[in-house]
């Protein structure tokens, strides 16, 4: 707020009455804290013509809310995301009780206006109303999917949930008035849910207890021929395809993404756009609910000893902890080891099975940032050495992921059978990736992979330098030909990914993980260890429950120390 401007200080004192006296007791609840910025306006003097001018911006006054609360079960949510049913239905739950005022709509601004009368909180009681049929509703899993209404209006949020469900939609807006425009682009408080038709009338009945059955409004359906249709009045107003529309809408940002990023990858996944996408998928080779380790971990509690896996992390990892934990769910004893403990001799390798260097931000992810790690190891005579000796006995295993992955690969030297891996540098698309990709899992000799071949399957990558370079042709062509090669991100027909954003960096042929000759060294650039259960995966089959398919890989690691 611009105080001490004229006007500004009234502003201030009526927002702050509005928010913190009236709607925040209304709804019981509290802002904790709050920092103002009083410094919205500056004034300077100009030279025009010879004359002195007074000239002075003024910011308008906003208010920004950071709102967080506690979420008991991370399952009872939905997200935008329409679920190809067509057995289903699309109600708008209208809070804005058949108000469409369109003051500082993105449909006025669009035309350079205001408008007179913006949307507004009218009924505290049916917000809360509204929330309390919402969670009703989460908790007895009756939606499929949820969009807010009141940023951009009806009409982007339908078209919204159609994108990231590429599917079509059949919307008929006769129940919202004679005006279609003031329907499709007003900003008052609602949602669009879909609903499967056996749930509906107990969706509709959760809103009728809330006193609110006057605001839901069934909208239409989802169609298989992936356009938009919007009808009023018993005539079509509208129609175009998803993809077409879904073009328009990205394309301020992907014009945005070719000054910033690498321009090729750019055009790469706005091309996607309108190419046919089956989405993400799952094959597994195995059963991720089988606790192969389970044998093992019976022993362990008998003997009362559990093998040991080192958790190796430099200044700035942050993925130790759920590694940590993975390792620990597969019957390991997890040890916390700082680079610091091997350069002091607090720690020697010698007392472990398994060795895993984590990822995460290693030396602030500065370039190089793995290879700047490998050093302190190769440049210390004394950490050198326990590490070549760890390498060479055959009864362990180590892993490397991310930053882990850059720095064991740096290793090479030290690591028998790795003569023909890649280092790992920047992105192809100049940018810090961190996605959901889908990979498949090649049949190598790797001891953390064994019985995962020829599955598919998505993985959480995150990482500024995943793109494998190889010294030459000569040496990608042995690693593929020795069968070093362990995964490979795919596109969603399962076709190997040579293109942006299914190859989030551009590895050639796709290459996401390699390992040693005899299969006891394993690098890898995407995460498994933050997706190894079923309710870590932002996607994931409706069969998965408890494991998802990566736990399988550290249960390997389980049965192979015995």
């Amino acid at each position: 707020c611009a105080a001490g401007h004229q006007g500004e200080d009234e502003k201030l004192y009526r927002t702050v009455e509005a928010i913190g006296m009236e709607l925040c007791p209304a709804l019981g609840m509290t802002i904790p804290v709050g920092k103002d910025s009083m410094s919205m306006r500056t004034a300077w003097q100009d030279q025009v013509n010879g004359k002195t001018e007074d000239k002075a911006v003024t910011a308008p006054m906003s208010v920004v809310i950071t709102a967080f609360a506690p979420v008991l079960d991370v399952r009872k949510t939905v997200t935008p995301q329409l679920q190809q049913k067509t057995d289903s239905q699309l109600l708008l739950i209208d809070l804005g009780a058949g108000r469409q005022r369109l003051g500082a709509s993105i449909l006025t601004q669009v035309y350079n206006e205001l408008g007179d009368i913006a949307a507004d909180v009218d009924s505290p009681e049916n917000l809360k109303g509204f929330f309390d049929a919402i969670q009703q509703c989460l908790e007895s899993n009756t939606l499929l999917a949820y969009h807010d209404r009141s940023d951009g209006g009806l009409l982007a949020t339908l078209s919204e949930m159609a994108f990231a469900g590429h599917c079509g939609i059949d919307i008929d807006i006769s129940v919202l008035g004679d005006n279609p425009i003031s329907a499709l682009f007003n900003e008052e408080l609602g949602a669009v849910v879909q609903v499967a038709d056996a749930d509906v009338d107990g969706v509709k009945q959760a809103f009728a207890d809330a006193g609110l059955s006057n605001c839901v409004h069934a909208l239409g359906t989802v169609n298989t021929s992936d356009t938009v249709n919007l009808s009023h009045d018993n005539a079509v107003i509208y129609t175009a395809s998803r993809s077409a529309l879904q073009a328009k809408w990205s394309e301020t940002s992907f014009h945005m993404q070719s000054l910033r990023d690498n321009p090729q990858c750019a055009q790469q996944e706005f091309d996607r756009i309108t190419q046919s996408d089956a989405g993400l998928s799952t094959s597994l080779s195995f059963d991720p609910q089988e606790d192969i380790a389970a044998p093992f971990i019976s022993a362990s509690i008998i003997s009362g000893v559990r093998p040991k896996v080192a958790i190796l992390r430099e200044q700035g990892v942050n993925g130790h902890v759920e590694m940590a934990a993975a390792f620990t769910d597969a019957g390991f004893d997890a040890v916390d080891v700082h680079m610091s403990d091997i350069l002091s001799g607090r720690a020697d390798l010698q007392f472990f099975k398994g060795l895993v260097a984590c990822g995460g931000f290693s030396y602030g992810d500065v370039l190089g940032a793995g290879e700047g790690w490998a050093k302190t190891i190769l440049f210390n005579p004394i950490a050198r050495d326990q590490f070549e000796r760890f390498f060479h006995r055959e009864d362990t295993f180590s892993l490397g992921v991310c930053n882990g992955c850059q720095m064991m690969s740096t290793l090479h030297s030290l690591i028998p059978g790795a003569d023909h891996w890649p280092r790992f540098v920047r992105n192809e698309s100049e940018q810090f990736e961190a996605r959901f990709s889908l990979v498949k899992i090649a049949d190598t000799s790797s001891v953390i992979l064994s019985g995962m071949a020829g599955s598919h399957l998505p993985v959480a990558i995150a990482h500024g330098e995943g793109r494998a370079e190889f010294a030459n042709s000569a040496s990608l062509t042995q690693c593929d030909s020795s069968g070093l090669i362990a995964l490979r991100y795919a596109n969603n027909d399962l076709s190997t990914a040579s293109t942006y954003p299914a190859n989030p960096n551009g590895s050639p042929d796709g290459i996401g993980s390699v390992i040693s000759a005899d299969g006891r060294v394993t690098i890898m650039m995407p995460h498994p260890e933050r997706v190894r259960r079923a309710v870590n995966n932002s996607w994931k089959p409706e069969e998965w429950s408890e494991d998802g398919g990566w736990m399988r890989m550290f249960r390997n690691a389980r049965q192979f120390v015995g």
